[in-house]
């Protein structure tokens, strides 16, 4: 029998969070269960720091350079297949509740129903112009508003958003359980916080201590002493507008880990579900987010750098009967999320249809680490001036692009990345290892030449689409209230038998 999937994403929720230091910090009893008797891997990197190339990447097992899903305004392919389109010809029912942030006319990409819509425009308003790099684009870009007005709110954009992606992904497995339809599911279910603005609902601000608030573990640092992508990022942000103080500080994370134990309250009513349903035995729950968010680290917030608070995700997988708990230390990627559902619906890998990225972590999750895989990430979104990858690899991280200096860090000596040791003599060997892994699986000049004609591309349809009538992409559930709950073209004792879970 194949299994069911139930696959959670949150949005701008970092790795650094389930470490060890952190993680007896938050309030978050259904994750805890989930760790306990699930695959936690320790080591998983976003492909993309950035929300579209990210999830793009999670749908579809490629990188952007691949995929064409390079920033929050580049579009995914219709005839790009997504987990969703494998797992539905292999006959599974397929729903996605929450944001994905799909950028073009389709807004589906193999999903049989969308159950909202999203949070996020879907056209190319937002394409970023490497002609000039440098300019703030000041009605879509972050600035530091969301850290010096972090506080309470009982009600917000997110909030709302959220609390309807939960009562969708809840009706759902309702509907699955009745079994009109008896094909397995994969549900998706994709919430946007913790994500800025840092907004959090007192009932969960209250679970901590204010004046306890772990404050960031590397302090500010002063623009002129940044590496050059970070001056960008504090440009992006328009940092010299904004005073930010330790206050701020203190309630933007404060409002963050409130906002995680916010969804852990959404997974738990979620989990219920599934089990009251009887599905819990066989389902395999995968528990995961599209990026990180610096919050405070070295002065950076929210994500678009390889740091490790922006880069390096939760990942936790629980398949009953399946695998026994234990900790993956072998880095992974959210490219490697399709060849595994594949995998654990017992697909054929040799079958998939082009080539992708990513590799199933199925082996890992049986105990059989591999010191010789690496993860990969990249960045083309603002911020940037041109492509920039990352490879993480054994106990090392290796940052490079054609404009900025390279990095190399120790993550296990150096977890806070203050050491760069790309210009170490004693390690030469190691940075031309890397140097060359980099050359084969990247084009730097061909990668930036492909980037820029799709922005140029992009900007002149997206120019031309807003003059006249325009017409939006954006998904609009389909509502059919005419055959919702009991009307007189249908039989009632039929009705009341099909939508009642337990069966009598």
């Amino acid at each position: 029998m194949q299994p069911n999937f139930l696959i959670v994403m949150v949005d701008q929720m970092n790795g650094p969070m389930l470490d060890p230091d952190m993680i007896d910090f938050l309030h978050i009893p259904n994750m805890r269960k989930l760790l306990a008797k699930g695959i936690k891997f320790n080591n998983c990197y976003t492909p993309s720091p950035l929300c579209t190339p990210s999830r793009g990447s999670f749908m579809t097992g490629m990188l952007p350079s691949r995929s064409g899903i390079y920033d929050n305004a580049a579009e995914f392919k219709s005839t790009t297949p997504s987990f969703a389109h494998y797992l539905r010809d292999m006959g599974y029912q397929t729903a996605l509740s929450g944001k994905m942030h799909f950028v073009g006319a389709d807004q589906l990409h193999g999903f049989e129903e969308r159950l909202t819509t999203d949070i996020y425009p879907a056209d190319f308003g937002w394409t970023p112009n490497w002609e000039n790099p440098l300019e703030r684009v000041d009605w879509w870009y972050h600035n530091l508003s969301s850290v010096t007005e972090a506080g309470i709110a009982e009600i917000s954009n997110q909030l709302e958003f959220d609390d309807e992606v939960t009562y969708n992904a809840k009706l759902k497995l309702y509907q699955y359980a009745r079994r009109i339809d008896t094909r397995p599911f994969c549900l998706t279910v994709s919430f946007t916080h913790p994500h800025d603005p840092y907004l959090a609902r007192q009932k969960y601000w209250d679970l901590y201590d204010h004046g306890e608030i772990p404050m960031p573990k590397v302090p500010f640092i002063d623009y002129k002493d940044q590496d050059p992508h970070s001056q960008r990022l504090y440009d992006a942000n328009d940092f010299r507008r904004f005073e930010v103080n330790e206050e701020h500080i203190r309630n933007a994370r404060h409002a963050y880990f409130a906002n995680i134990s916010y969804l852990d309250d959404k997974l738990g009513e979620i989990l219920q579900v599934l089990e009251e349903c009887e599905f819990d035995q066989n389902t395999h729950v995968l528990l995961c987010s599209d990026h990180g968010d610096m919050i405070g680290e070295r002065g950076l917030w929210y994500k678009m750098s390889f740091f490790e608070y922006s880069s390096r995700i939760p990942l936790v997988l629980y398949s009953p009967n399946t695998f026994s708990p234990r900790e993956v230390n072998t880095p992974v990627s959210n490219c490697d999320v399709l060849p595994s559902l594949i995998e654990l619906a017992q697909g054929d890998l040799n079958q998939l249809v082009c080539d992708i990225d990513g590799k199933s972590f199925i082996e890992l999750a049986k105990g059989h680490e591999d010191e010789q895989r690496s993860a990969y990430s990249e960045y083309c979104a603002e911020g940037s001036i041109e492509p920039m990858v990352m490879i993480r690899k054994g106990d090392y991280k290796f940052n490079y692009s054609l404009s900025d200096p390279v990095q190399l860090f120790n993550l296990v000596e150096d977890p806070n990345e203050l050491t760069n040791l790309a210009s170490a003599p004693e390690y030469k060997n190691l940075v031309d290892s890397f140097t060359e892994e980099m050359h084969q699986r990247w084009d730097l000049t061909t990668f930036k030449q492909e980037v820029m004609h799709s922005q140029r591309c992009r900007t002149l349809v997206d120019r031309a689409n807003r003059k006249g009538h325009f017409t939006p992409w954006d998904f609009e559930p389909p509502v059919n209230g005419r055959n919702r709950f009991m009307r007189n073209h249908m039989d009632l004792n039929i009705v009341e038998s099909n939508n009642r879970y337990p069966k009598v």
